[in-house]
């Protein structure tokens, strides 16, 4: 399930990516997939059992090094649903306002929720830290590029 909601804005950047130049298509499938990964996220809440003291919905994947362990707690599922939440109304508010590199404005903040939705779920420090940093890639882009008018 939470893997789930790893790939999901990661396979909209591919369709945003292959939708070409038609910038229309570009934003719809951005906000389909941002949609889509806030629906999973409401799916996991579903499931959640409160009552359970620790972590649940636990998923463990090989990595060439390591096995990465992910999961969700009573306070980062919220932090997830929060996410979920927030970018698609952060591109639907954007929708009429972006003029020029409408395709890497996308593909940023598709990029920038997988990258937090990975930092509230994983379970390795080292690989929290890598997400959290991560963050800032993205992050730095749409404020630099996107973020002001330039005078």
């Amino acid at each position: 399930m939470i893997l789930s909601l790893l790939i999901t804005p990661l396979l909209g950047v591919i369709g945003v990516i292959l939708s070409g130049e038609n910038s229309s298509l570009q934003k719809k499938v951005a906000l389909a997939s941002s949609l889509l990964t806030f629906v999973l996220s409401l799916v996991l809440w579903a499931g959640f059992d409160s009552n359970y003291n620790g972590f649940q919905f636990v998923s463990s994947f090989p990595t060439i090094t390591t096995k990465e362990v992910v999961g969700v707690d009573g306070i980062s599922l919220f932090f997830v649903l929060l996410t979920t939440f927030i970018i698609p109304i952060c591109i639907l508010s954007s929708w009429d306002s972006i003029k020029t590199g409408i395709k890497y404005f996308l593909i940023a903040f598709l990029v920038l929720e997988t990258l937090l939705i990975a930092v509230f779920v994983v379970l390795d420090l080292l690989l929290f830290y890598i997400c959290f940093e991560s963050v800032l890639i993205p992050m730095f882009l749409i404020i630099g590029i996107w973020g002001a008018i330039l005078s």
